[in-house]
């Protein structure tokens, strides 16, 4: 064991059913705060330098040892072919390393609350008292289904009783066992060895290994946890939803004593992998998801979901959907957009309400204010997008690229056929479906030109209200010389319409 390591190794027991979950998704890989519990647990003892990380996988072993893969590679899958206890599952890990040696931690999988101190301070603990085998205890207000903690009238511990075979006596004792231990490796082994299997379970519990011990004049101890609540495992929904309710406090709770503001924590839900700078504004209804990274100044919310995205500092994203994308300083994003990965939106830049954007980039200072579908485009500087645009940009084969250039005002209702680019301080005329390229400084005009058919309503809707409207509207201008017929040409004396925002 280096000078860096405070254990030699850490052993996850990860083996169980959690049969009062019902469901089909191994216990320890249900998620709460952005990781598995598994996942948590693993974090959490990271810290701890060990040499190897062993976890004890059985129901769903493929599943698990999947995820392992995924989010901690180092650590090694060992299979407990029979859920025989906690102790057999121990025996199996030790097994899969039969030369370690050092202090070894043992730890459950579904214990998602740990924290690093806590196992540190358990393993100092465990080296000042020269133990061989040391139990993380915890005193809470209900013990019930927990293992009782057994100490002697000098206070020396003595056993852990699990519940099903505890007297009165003992099931009155609120100091219980957190199914946390740190032990020697060559005592565990010897002592796991010989677990009988007379209690009401018929397995080899882990807890069985401290009464041998303690009655053979072998140094043991235990540790009490500071807060209690880091000791709590989980086993059906109710207790995850309170896992993770308590796993939400914590982190909010880190976040406002750094300097970001929460307005309503009870509606606010933020990972434990997930970066929020001080003064930055979270509002009511926020979920921050993934690796999203908050910088100072920003504004998020009301009524905003973030998955892995990267909102810059003074930026502002109001009731909006955004997943895998990039806000950049100052850029304003909503109310109502959905912002899919690959969405980048540089300084300034605003994606405005019932917006949709992925795989573009949206240059300094320009806008998508409203009503809009950008797909796979370039917009460059200062360019506006009218409303009711659309970026058409899938054939159904394949996805096509649009370039905008700087300074662009594309019209209301422009449809813009991939792949085709609108050059730099070109306009198009809204309601146009433009197809080609635009020059730069051109306007790209692509609609038929309109005509009026005189007289329509009266003839075909005769006795509506909209033949009596247009009666009475028409009535005084009767004799009157109408306007002329539309013609086409270069010398046209109006230039189509286009949307500016207002």
């Amino acid at each position: 064991m280096s000078p860096q390591q405070a254990v030699a190794a850490v052993v996850v027991l990860a083996a169980g059913q959690g049969t009062r979950m019902r469901s089909t998704t191994p216990k320890v890989l249900h998620e709460m705060g952005g990781r598995s519990m598994l996942g948590h647990v693993l974090a959490a003892a990271a810290p701890l330098g060990a040499g190897t990380t062993l976890v004890v996988v059985g129901a769903g072993r493929e599943a698990v040892a999947e995820h392992l893969a995924a989010v901690a590679p180092a650590a090694r899958p060992v299979v407990q072919e029979e859920q025989r206890g906690s102790g057999h599952a121990a025996a199996v890990a030790l097994a899969a390393v039969p030369d370690l040696e050092g202090p070894v931690l043992v730890v459950n999988g579904d214990a998602p609350l740990l924290t690093t101190g806590t196992l540190a301070t358990l393993v100092d603990g465990h080296r000042a008292a020269g133990s061989v085998f040391t139990v993380l205890t915890a005193e809470v207000d209900d013990p019930t289904g927990l293992g009782r903690i057994v100490r002697g009238t000098d206070g020396d511990l003595l056993a852990i009783v699990e519940e099903r075979d505890a007297t009165d006596e003992q099931r009155a004792i609120r100091e219980v066992n957190a199914g946390v231990y740190v032990a020697n490796a060559a005592t565990l082994r010897r002592v796991l060895a010989g677990l009988a299997t007379d209690n009401a379970q018929g397995e080899q519990y882990l807890t069985d290994a401290l009464a041998p011990l303690a009655e053979g004049g072998a140094p043991v101890a235990a540790v009490r946890a500071v807060d209690p609540d880091d000791v709590l495992g989980c086993n059906d929904r109710r207790e995850l939803a309170a896992r993770r309710r308590t796993l939400n406090d914590r982190v909010l709770d880190e976040l406002m004593r750094s300097g970001v503001t929460v307005v309503d924590p009870a509606t606010t839900w933020v990972d434990v992998t997930v970066t929020v700078e001080p003064d930055a504004l979270l509002e009511p209804g926020v979920q921050l998801r993934g690796r999203t990274t908050v910088a100072t100044g920003a504004v998020v919310g009301p009524d905003t979901t973030l998955v892995d995205t990267t909102v810059g500092e003074g930026a502002s994203v109001v009731r909006s959907h955004v997943l895998g994308a990039v806000v950049g300083p100052r850029a304003v994003v909503g109310p109502f957009s959905y912002l899919r990965p690959g969405s980048d939106l540089a300084r300034g830049a605003k994606v405005g309400a019932f917006v949709e954007t992925k795989n573009v980039r949206v240059g300094e200072g320009s806008k998508v204010p409203h009503l809009s579908y950008v797909g796979d485009a370039t917009i460059g500087r200062g360019a506006n997008v009218g409303a009711a645009t659309v970026f058409v940009n899938y054939d159904g084969v394949a996805k096509h690229h649009t370039t905008i250039g700087d300074h662009v005002r594309i019209g209301s209702d422009t449809m813009l056929v991939a792949p085709v680019t609108v050059g730099d301080g070109a306009y198009t005329a809204a309601g146009s479906v433009i197809t080609q390229d635009v020059p730069p400084g051109a306007m790209g005009v692509a609609r038929a030109p309109q005509r009026n058919v005189a007289g329509w309503v009266g003839r075909r809707r005769p006795g509506t209200a909209a033949a009596q409207a247009a009666a009475a509207a028409t009535r005084p201008a009767e004799g009157a010389a109408g306007p002329g017929p539309v013609t086409e040409g270069a010398d046209r004396p109006a230039a189509p319409d286009v949307d500016h925002e207002q």
